[in-house]
């Protein structure tokens, strides 16, 4: 059949035309943009992921950023810290200098003064001008906010805690055990009831620090034994008081690490009957053990091998996590709350629950992760090392911190207890030197590793979205090549199409 008016084999070449022209310009685009998907309708489920995809990408570039400039800002911190610590050392020998009065002229403490003078002053100093864009580091500023404390909590620091916007923490303690000392109850009977006039009671006491061996005569009072043991605490570490007929000897400090050993060497034929009682109460008992072989410190005209009583560290959970404890310090270090908490006595020796404090903000936050929520942000605190606050220590029920160094003060090394100063300069050295580790441990461990994990997330997410999104050059090629032949015989095609309908003239001739 021979038709005119509808050309068939025209349209069809015409579609083929069109859809070979369509996807050649689809293999064009997608050669010069680089990109497999440039609009919805080329995929949109893989536009959808690749979008998802990109956004995580752009997030992960700019949490490693914040990680980089985490490390940018303890490192700061760090350098002033570094010159903080360089201080306190030549301050701890010009200490140990001035404690040396026979050899020193009044001229030579007082230059001694003016250094410790300048140098607190440097460090003060340090602590203010150690700054990231106008952020003061070391001052303050990064500290945490508390309210609250309760009065069975001696002293904290709060190493890190992550707040929601708006979001107080509360830190609750809850005492399972008691934290004890070591010690025992020496019965004498009295003053002490030796056989003669120059006979000898020889009593060895020690504890954590060291030991002395002391000789009482016939005759010597309770008050005086214990006044003897006392004169030697700070070389022991032992304690003495008076308790009805006899006394106690404990550990000055609380905790495992604490002990109190008890020898008769020379017992100077102690009256049988005070000998019969000199039975020693364990574990904190102000009451003679009635029969407890064991516990026997001398008997009638012999000695024994002695006694040994250790310390208990107190038993806590900070926030419900199992703390850490030492004496009567409890610490906790989890990724929500880092905690060091020392309790006073009363507090660490009584189990049950303490409202210790309520943090209220505060520290130095760093969003470290793509997801801005408190999983992903890290927290540190970073304490005022100004000499007001650092070398905290209580000597005779005064407490001193390093200002108490400075001219005119009760440490000064012209006419102050220049024992106590060492230990605030010990402290101080102690304190400077955690906050360095806590700083370098944070940027070592939390910083640094972020920074390799989130490279390494971002290269992976990156592999993903150009998996899904970029355009495979070999392939698409290929698919040029072809719809061009295909476009070019189509077009030809047409052409043949066309012209089929003039064959009709023929027949009209």
């Amino acid at each position: 059949m021979s038709r005119i008016n509808t050309n068939v084999q025209s349209l069809l070449a015409q579609r083929i035309l069109g859809q070979n022209n369509k996807q050649l310009g689809q293999a064009l685009e997608r050669l010069s943009t680089g990109l497999k998907i440039n609009r919805g309708g080329d995929d949109p489920a893989g536009l959808i992921a690749s979008q998802n995809l990109r956004a995580e990408k752009v997030s992960l570039g700019a949490a490693i950023g914040n990680a980089e400039r985490a490390e940018q800002v303890v490192n700061i911190a760090e350098g002033g810290l570094q010159e903080v610590s360089g201080l306190l050392t030549e301050l701890e020998g010009l200490i140990t200098a001035s404690a040396n009065t026979a050899g020193l002229s009044a001229e030579e403490k007082e230059a001694n003064q003016l250094q410790i003078d300048s140098i607190l002053q440097t460090i003060d100093r340090v602590s203010e001008s150690t700054s990231f864009q106008g952020s003061k580091l070391l001052n303050g500023n990064f500290g945490y906010e508390v309210t609250g404390v309760d009065t069975e909590v001696s002293s904290f620091k709060i190493n890190g805690a992550k707040l929601e916007f708006g979001q107080t923490r509360d830190v609750d303690i809850l005492v399972t055990q008691s934290a004890q000392q070591a010690g025992f109850f020496l019965s004498t009977g009295g003053a002490l009831d030796l056989s003669s006039a120059n006979a000898q009671f020889v009593l060895d006491v020690g504890g954590a620090k060291g030991s002395r061996e002391l000789s009482f005569a016939s005759g010597t009072a309770v008050a005086d034994i214990v006044a003897a043991i006392n004169s030697f605490s700070d070389v022991t570490g032992v304690s003495a008081a008076a308790s009805g007929t006899g006394f106690r000897v404990d550990s000055v400090e609380y905790g495992s690490n604490e002990f109190v050993s008890v020898k008769v060497v020379d017992d100077g034929d102690l009256n049988t009957a005070v000998a019969t009682a000199g039975i020693v109460g364990l574990a904190g008992s102000d009451t003679a053990v009635a029969s407890a072989a064991t516990n026997t410190l001398f008997s009638a005209g012999a000695a024994t091998n002695g006694v040994k009583d250790d310390g208990q560290d107190v038993g806590a959970t900070i926030n419900g996590v199992v703390a850490t404890t030492n004496g009567t310090k409890a610490s906790i270090s989890t990724d929500f709350l880092s905690v060091d908490i020392d309790l006073t006595a009363t507090g660490a020796t009584t189990p049950g629950n303490i409202n210790a404090f309520t943090i209220e903000g505060g520290g130095a936050d760093f969003q470290l992760a793509s997801n801005v929520d408190i999983a992903g942000k890290v927290s540190i605190g970073i304490d005022n090392v100004a000499v007001r606050n650092v070398g905290k220590t209580s000597s005779g029920g005064t407490n001193y911190t390093l200002s108490d160094l400075s001219s005119g003060k009760g440490l000064s090394v012209i006419d102050g207890d220049l024992s106590v100063a060492q230990d605030v300069v010990g402290q101080a050295i102690k304190d400077i030197s955690g906050l360095r580790g806590r700083i370098g441990a944070f940027q070592k461990n939390t910083v640094g590793a972020t920074i390799r994990s989130l490279g390494v997330a971002l290269e992976n997410t990156t592999a993903a979205e150009s998996a899904i999104r970029d355009a495979d050059f070999a392939s698409e090629t290929a698919a040029l090549t072809r719809s061009q032949i295909l476009s070019q015989s189509a077009t030809n095609v047409l052409s043949l199409a066309n012209a089929q309908p003039q064959n009709v003239l023929a027949l009209l001739g």
